[in-house]
Protein backbone atom coordinates (compact mmCIF):
# COMPACT_ATOMS: atom_id res chain seq x y z
CA UNK A 1 0.00 0.00 0.00
CA UNK A 2 1.10 3.49 -0.69
CA UNK A 3 2.23 5.52 1.89
CA UNK A 4 -0.28 8.65 2.16
CA UNK A 5 1.06 11.93 3.80
CA UNK A 6 -0.54 14.52 4.77
CA UNK A 7 0.97 16.93 1.80
CA UNK A 8 -0.76 14.35 -0.87
CA UNK A 9 -3.97 15.13 1.12
CA UNK A 10 -3.80 18.46 1.12
CA UNK A 11 -2.41 18.73 -2.69
CA UNK A 12 -5.51 16.55 -3.43
CA UNK A 13 -8.04 18.48 -1.32
CA UNK A 14 -6.73 22.26 -3.04
CA UNK A 15 -7.56 20.44 -6.22
CA UNK A 16 -10.73 19.18 -5.71
CA UNK A 17 -12.34 21.39 -2.68
CA UNK A 18 -13.60 18.01 -1.36
CA UNK A 19 -13.18 17.04 2.23
CA UNK A 20 -9.76 15.57 3.77
CA UNK A 21 -11.42 12.37 4.69
CA UNK A 22 -12.77 11.56 1.01
CA UNK A 23 -9.49 12.80 -0.16
CA UNK A 24 -7.53 10.01 2.21
CA UNK A 25 -9.70 7.91 1.40
CA UNK A 26 -9.02 8.01 -2.50
CA UNK A 27 -5.79 8.19 -2.20
CA UNK A 28 -5.60 4.91 -0.43
CA UNK A 29 -8.08 3.90 -2.97
CA UNK A 30 -5.99 5.01 -5.92
CA UNK A 31 -2.44 3.52 -4.70
CA UNK A 32 -1.72 7.68 -4.38
CA UNK A 33 -2.31 8.34 -7.84
CA UNK A 34 -3.07 11.84 -7.93
CA UNK A 35 -4.77 11.89 -11.04
CA UNK A 36 -7.02 8.78 -10.74
CA UNK A 37 -8.00 10.11 -7.24
CA UNK A 38 -9.27 13.34 -8.90
CA UNK A 39 -11.00 11.27 -11.60
CA UNK A 40 -12.87 8.83 -8.47
CA UNK A 41 -13.69 12.01 -6.75
CA UNK A 42 -15.11 13.63 -9.94
CA UNK A 43 -17.27 10.15 -10.53
CA UNK A 44 -18.53 10.42 -6.72
CA UNK A 45 -19.71 13.82 -7.25
CA UNK A 46 -17.17 15.31 -4.35
CA UNK A 47 -14.74 17.38 -6.53
CA UNK A 48 -16.52 20.98 -5.78
CA UNK A 49 -13.13 22.28 -7.39
CA UNK A 50 -12.18 19.69 -10.05
CA UNK A 51 -11.65 22.65 -12.59
CA UNK A 52 -8.37 23.54 -10.53
CA UNK A 53 -6.62 20.03 -10.77
CA UNK A 54 -5.15 21.12 -14.33
CA UNK A 55 -3.27 24.96 -12.71
CA UNK A 56 -0.15 24.56 -12.03
CA UNK A 57 0.64 26.67 -8.97
CA UNK A 58 4.40 28.42 -9.32
CA UNK A 59 4.01 31.63 -8.57
CA UNK A 60 3.40 32.62 -4.72
CA UNK A 61 6.04 34.06 -2.45
CA UNK A 62 8.89 33.29 -0.17
CA UNK A 63 9.21 34.51 3.07
CA UNK A 64 11.38 34.11 6.18
CA UNK A 65 10.68 34.70 9.94
CA UNK A 66 12.83 35.04 12.94
CA UNK A 67 16.50 36.96 13.61
CA UNK A 68 19.44 36.06 15.60
CA UNK A 69 20.63 32.80 15.81
CA UNK A 70 17.66 31.53 14.56
CA UNK A 71 15.62 32.02 11.34
CA UNK A 72 13.22 30.32 8.80
CA UNK A 73 12.26 30.37 5.13
CA UNK A 74 9.19 28.68 3.19
CA UNK A 75 8.03 29.07 -0.46
CA UNK A 76 4.14 28.98 -0.47
CA UNK A 77 2.86 28.74 -4.11
CA UNK A 78 0.04 30.07 -6.02
CA UNK A 79 -1.22 29.89 -9.28
CA UNK A 80 -0.90 33.77 -10.38
CA UNK A 81 1.65 36.65 -8.91
CA UNK A 82 -1.33 39.01 -9.03
CA UNK A 83 -2.59 36.36 -5.14
CA UNK A 84 0.95 37.19 -4.36
CA UNK A 85 -0.36 40.88 -3.41
CA UNK A 86 -3.26 39.21 -1.72
CA UNK A 87 -3.07 40.30 1.83
CA UNK A 88 -4.67 37.54 3.22
CA UNK A 89 -2.42 35.24 0.99
CA UNK A 90 0.54 37.02 2.83
CA UNK A 91 -0.47 37.07 5.97
CA UNK A 92 -0.81 33.02 5.40
CA UNK A 93 2.93 32.93 4.19
CA UNK A 94 4.22 35.17 6.87
CA UNK A 95 2.28 32.86 9.58
CA UNK A 96 3.62 29.75 7.90
CA UNK A 97 7.17 30.95 8.48
CA UNK A 98 6.64 31.96 12.20
CA UNK A 99 4.91 28.04 12.90
CA UNK A 100 7.99 27.28 10.91
CA UNK A 101 10.23 28.92 12.96
CA UNK A 102 8.76 28.56 16.40
CA UNK A 103 7.51 24.72 15.95
CA UNK A 104 10.93 23.39 14.25
CA UNK A 105 8.86 20.81 12.07
CA UNK A 106 11.09 17.71 11.12
CA UNK A 107 9.74 18.02 7.71
CA UNK A 108 7.08 19.23 5.58
CA UNK A 109 4.19 16.93 6.94
CA UNK A 110 5.06 17.50 10.36
CA UNK A 111 4.64 21.77 9.40
CA UNK A 112 1.26 20.93 7.74
CA UNK A 113 -0.04 19.17 11.18
CA UNK A 114 0.94 22.57 13.46
CA UNK A 115 -1.20 24.83 14.27
CA UNK A 116 -1.64 27.84 12.42
CA UNK A 117 -2.12 31.08 14.83
CA UNK A 118 -4.91 32.63 15.94
CA UNK A 119 -7.78 30.42 13.74
CA UNK A 120 -7.81 27.23 15.48
CA UNK A 121 -6.48 25.37 12.40
CA UNK A 122 -3.78 23.07 11.55
CA UNK A 123 -1.84 24.69 9.02
CA UNK A 124 -3.19 22.30 6.37
CA UNK A 125 -6.41 23.58 7.11
CA UNK A 126 -5.78 27.17 6.66
CA UNK A 127 -3.95 26.57 3.24
CA UNK A 128 -7.46 24.59 2.51
CA UNK A 129 -9.45 27.92 3.91
CA UNK A 130 -7.04 30.06 1.67
CA UNK A 131 -7.86 28.05 -1.65
CA UNK A 132 -11.32 28.82 -0.67
CA UNK A 133 -11.62 32.31 -0.18
CA UNK A 134 -9.08 33.15 -2.61
CA UNK A 135 -10.29 30.72 -5.49
CA UNK A 136 -7.32 29.46 -6.35
CA UNK A 137 -4.62 27.04 -6.18
CA UNK A 138 -2.20 27.50 -3.10
CA UNK A 139 0.29 25.02 -2.00
CA UNK A 140 3.02 25.35 0.94
CA UNK A 141 5.80 23.52 -0.73
CA UNK A 142 8.89 23.76 1.21
CA UNK A 143 10.74 25.08 4.33
CA UNK A 144 14.07 25.43 5.91
CA UNK A 145 15.47 26.29 9.79
CA UNK A 146 18.40 27.27 10.58
CA UNK A 147 20.20 27.50 13.99
CA UNK A 148 23.66 28.61 15.86
CA UNK A 149 24.22 27.87 19.04
CA UNK A 150 26.41 31.00 18.98
CA UNK A 151 26.31 33.29 16.53
CA UNK A 152 24.38 34.86 13.72
CA UNK A 153 21.75 33.62 11.30
CA UNK A 154 21.08 36.35 8.62
CA UNK A 155 18.29 36.70 6.34
CA UNK A 156 17.39 38.22 2.88
CA UNK A 157 14.41 38.13 1.12
CA UNK A 158 15.21 39.74 -2.87
CA UNK A 159 12.22 40.91 -5.61
CA UNK A 160 9.29 41.02 -3.11
CA UNK A 161 9.47 37.40 -2.17
CA UNK A 162 10.88 35.69 -5.46
CA UNK A 163 14.01 34.51 -3.45
CA UNK A 164 14.87 34.22 -0.01
CA UNK A 165 18.23 33.36 1.79
CA UNK A 166 19.52 32.24 5.21
CA UNK A 167 23.17 32.04 6.15
CA UNK A 168 24.55 31.18 9.73
CA UNK A 169 27.97 31.99 10.69
CA UNK A 170 28.60 30.50 13.79
CA UNK A 171 31.39 32.51 16.49
CA UNK A 172 31.92 32.47 20.05
CA UNK A 173 32.32 35.79 20.47
CA UNK A 174 29.63 38.46 19.68
CA UNK A 175 29.99 41.27 17.45
CA UNK A 176 28.14 43.44 15.11
CA UNK A 177 30.37 42.85 12.56
CA UNK A 178 29.59 39.24 12.60
CA UNK A 179 25.94 40.43 11.69
CA UNK A 180 27.05 42.55 9.30
CA UNK A 181 28.84 39.89 7.13
CA UNK A 182 26.11 37.37 7.60
CA UNK A 183 23.56 39.62 5.94
CA UNK A 184 26.54 40.62 2.94
CA UNK A 185 26.75 37.00 2.39
CA UNK A 186 22.98 36.45 2.70
CA UNK A 187 22.84 38.82 -0.74
CA UNK A 188 25.62 36.79 -1.93
CA UNK A 189 24.02 33.72 -2.25
CA UNK A 190 20.61 35.46 -3.71
CA UNK A 191 23.13 36.92 -6.19
CA UNK A 192 25.43 34.21 -7.40
CA UNK A 193 23.36 31.13 -6.53
CA UNK A 194 25.31 28.52 -5.23
CA UNK A 195 24.47 24.99 -4.99
CA UNK A 196 26.40 23.65 -2.00
CA UNK A 197 28.63 25.00 0.72
CA UNK A 198 32.03 23.47 0.19
CA UNK A 199 33.28 21.11 -2.44
CA UNK A 200 32.89 18.35 0.21
CA UNK A 201 29.32 18.21 -0.27
CA UNK A 202 29.24 18.16 -4.29
CA UNK A 203 28.38 14.46 -5.30
CA UNK A 204 31.04 12.79 -6.78
CA UNK A 205 28.40 12.03 -10.11
CA UNK A 206 28.12 15.67 -10.50
CA UNK A 207 31.92 15.99 -10.90
CA UNK A 208 32.32 13.24 -13.19
CA UNK A 209 29.69 14.45 -15.40
CA UNK A 210 31.26 17.59 -15.68
CA UNK A 211 34.53 15.75 -16.11
CA UNK A 212 33.08 13.73 -18.96
CA UNK A 213 31.84 17.46 -20.44
CA UNK A 214 35.65 18.71 -20.57
CA UNK A 215 37.24 15.76 -21.60
CA UNK A 216 35.34 15.28 -24.30
CA UNK A 217 35.50 18.98 -25.76
CA UNK A 218 39.47 18.86 -25.03
CA UNK A 219 39.92 15.76 -27.36
CA UNK A 220 37.91 17.18 -29.65
CA UNK A 221 40.89 19.94 -30.27
CA UNK A 222 43.18 17.33 -30.38
CA UNK A 223 45.13 17.58 -27.31
CA UNK A 224 47.12 14.45 -25.88
CA UNK A 225 45.51 12.75 -23.02
CA UNK A 226 48.65 13.91 -19.83
CA UNK A 227 47.59 17.13 -21.27
CA UNK A 228 43.99 16.50 -21.02
CA UNK A 229 44.35 15.29 -17.42
CA UNK A 230 45.86 18.67 -16.67
CA UNK A 231 43.49 20.78 -17.96
CA UNK A 232 40.75 18.68 -16.55
CA UNK A 233 42.31 19.63 -13.27
CA UNK A 234 42.09 23.50 -13.97
CA UNK A 235 38.53 22.97 -14.80
CA UNK A 236 37.16 20.99 -12.10
CA UNK A 237 38.54 23.92 -9.64
CA UNK A 238 37.02 26.25 -11.82
CA UNK A 239 33.62 24.64 -11.25
CA UNK A 240 34.27 24.12 -7.84
CA UNK A 241 34.52 28.39 -7.54
CA UNK A 242 31.14 28.54 -9.39
CA UNK A 243 29.45 26.33 -7.41
CA UNK A 244 30.28 26.01 -3.70
CA UNK A 245 29.76 28.99 -1.71
CA UNK A 246 32.82 29.07 0.49
CA UNK A 247 35.17 29.13 -3.17
CA UNK A 248 32.85 31.75 -4.70
CA UNK A 249 34.13 35.29 -5.70
CA UNK A 250 32.63 37.60 -3.09
CA UNK A 251 30.25 39.37 -5.05
CA UNK A 252 30.59 43.09 -2.93
CA UNK A 253 34.58 42.48 -3.65
CA UNK A 254 35.19 39.92 -6.70
CA UNK A 255 39.37 40.10 -5.82
CA UNK A 256 38.31 37.97 -3.26
CA UNK A 257 36.88 34.51 -2.13
CA UNK A 258 34.00 34.23 0.29
CA UNK A 259 35.78 31.52 2.23
CA UNK A 260 39.13 34.06 2.56
CA UNK A 261 36.09 36.90 4.01
CA UNK A 262 35.01 34.68 6.68
CA UNK A 263 38.51 34.00 7.80
CA UNK A 264 39.84 37.53 7.32
CA UNK A 265 36.73 38.68 9.73
CA UNK A 266 38.26 36.08 12.34
CA UNK A 267 41.24 37.01 12.42
CA UNK A 268 40.10 40.79 12.92
CA UNK A 269 37.89 39.68 15.91
CA UNK A 270 40.82 37.25 16.93
CA UNK A 271 38.03 34.77 17.30
CA UNK A 272 36.97 31.49 15.07
CA UNK A 273 34.31 32.65 12.53
CA UNK A 274 32.88 29.44 10.27
CA UNK A 275 30.44 29.80 7.32
CA UNK A 276 28.32 26.70 8.68
CA UNK A 277 25.13 26.52 5.99
CA UNK A 278 22.55 28.69 4.31
CA UNK A 279 19.30 27.62 2.20
CA UNK A 280 17.98 29.68 -0.86
CA UNK A 281 14.64 29.27 -2.35
CA UNK A 282 13.98 30.78 -5.72
CA UNK A 283 9.81 31.12 -6.55
CA UNK A 284 8.95 28.23 -8.65
CA UNK A 285 11.77 26.66 -9.31
CA UNK A 286 12.17 23.13 -10.38
CA UNK A 287 8.55 23.65 -11.19
CA UNK A 288 7.54 22.78 -14.91
CA UNK A 289 4.61 25.94 -15.96
CA UNK A 290 2.31 24.95 -17.97
CA UNK A 291 2.67 27.09 -21.19
CA UNK A 292 -0.57 28.40 -22.23
CA UNK A 293 -1.16 28.99 -25.49
CA UNK A 294 -4.10 31.77 -25.50
CA UNK A 295 -4.61 31.78 -29.43
CA UNK A 296 -5.31 28.24 -29.22
CA UNK A 297 -7.56 28.88 -26.63
CA UNK A 298 -9.45 31.22 -28.59
CA UNK A 299 -10.08 29.05 -31.39
CA UNK A 300 -11.09 26.43 -29.29
CA UNK A 301 -13.80 28.15 -27.71
CA UNK A 302 -15.00 29.58 -31.28
CA UNK A 303 -16.02 25.94 -32.68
Amino acid sequence: MANITASMVADLRAKTGAGMMDCKKALDETGGDMEQAIDLLRKKGLAAAAKKAGRVAAEGLVAVAGEGTCCAVVEVNSETDFVAKNEAFQAFVGGVAQVALERNPADLDALLAQPFPGTGRTVLEEQTHQVATIGENISVRRFARLSVPAGVVASYVHGAGKIGVLVELTCDKADERVAVLARQLAMHVAAANPQYLERGQVPAEVVEREKDIYRAKAKESGKPDNIIEKILDGQVNKFYGEICLIEQAYVIDPDQKVGKVVEALGKELDAAVTLSGFARFQLGEGIEKKEDNFAAEVAAMTK
